[in-house]
């Protein structure tokens, strides 16, 4: 379908370029952990971990981590993070489905989720899914893609041509959270601008990791005809992204079972 095979190309250019990230960066992360109350010896999951920056920061605060993706070669490339950040034997990564994950009932103090849902069309079922490898009182925290306003059809046409991703208005996102089963609900709200958009990018992933994504994506545009085609379909103009951070930004949520 039309719809899948956009997401497909939108990550797979983050795949080659082993690059991922999150709205807000690494200060999200950081208050999504304080909100979950995460510390040194807590079980979490990180679902969708991408290169698995979170994952590893959590194993350097002394938690014990798993972490998913749906990609094969994304969950390659966090292995590689974490034998950069010397966390390798503190991680245990998994190739999995955020609505089918391999783990028993109640078994992590906390599941976090870093703008990976919006990628879901089954939302709820996921949703459901975190919430039953929860222990009764652990947390799941959540930060995700909303509107902030009313987009308009172009807006919304511009998001789906680029990365084919689901935003939801942040009383939508409340709503499935609690009747996931989940109470105790805490939002905090941000708008999204350019330029924040690009510090928050830079602070997570960092300046080497960047230059070195851009060299593989570079490469693998010379040799791959197809993978030309298919980055070249899914690129924003500027008119475009700029409309978009009109009305667009993230919230954090975290919630206790």
């Amino acid at each position: 379908m039309e719809q899948e095979e956009l997401v497909v190309d939108y990550l797979r250019t983050q795949s080659e370029a082993g690059i991922t990230k999150h709205l807000g960066g690494s200060g999200a992360t950081k208050e999504l952990i304080e909100l979950c109350r995460i510390g040194k010896g807590k079980y979490v999951l990180d679902v969708g971990c991408g290169i698995g920056i979170t994952a590893s920061l959590l194993a350097k605060k002394g938690c014990r981590v798993a972490a998913v993706d749906i990609s094969e070669k994304m969950v390659y490339w966090a292995k590689e993070t974490a034998k950069e950040e010397k966390v390798q034997d503190m991680v245990e990564f998994f190739v999995a489905d955020a609505k089918d994950l391999p783990f028993e009932d109640n078994t992590f103090d906390a599941v976090i989720c870093e703008s990976v849902l919006a990628f879901v069309a089954d939302k709820k079922k996921a949703l459901e899914e975190f919430v039953r490898v929860t222990k009764p009182g652990g947390y799941v925290g959540l930060n995700e893609s909303i509107w902030l306003e009313k987009p308009t059809k172009e807006v919304v046409e511009y998001f789906f041509r680029f990365n084919a991703s689901t935003f939801l208005y942040s009383d939508e996102w409340v709503k499935m959270l609690k009747e996931s089963g989940l109470h105790d609900v805490v939002i905090r709200k941000y708008r999204l601008t350019a330029m924040k958009e690009f510090i928050d990018r830079m602070t997570l992933i960092g300046f080497r990791r960047v230059i070195r994504g851009w060299v593989r994506v570079i490469s693998k545009l010379i040799s791959d005809a197809e993978f030309r085609k298919a980055l070249k379909g899914s690129l924003p103009t500027s008119g475009d992204a700029a409309d978009f951070m009109k009305y667009t930004g993230y919230a954090i949520y975290a919630a206790r079972k």
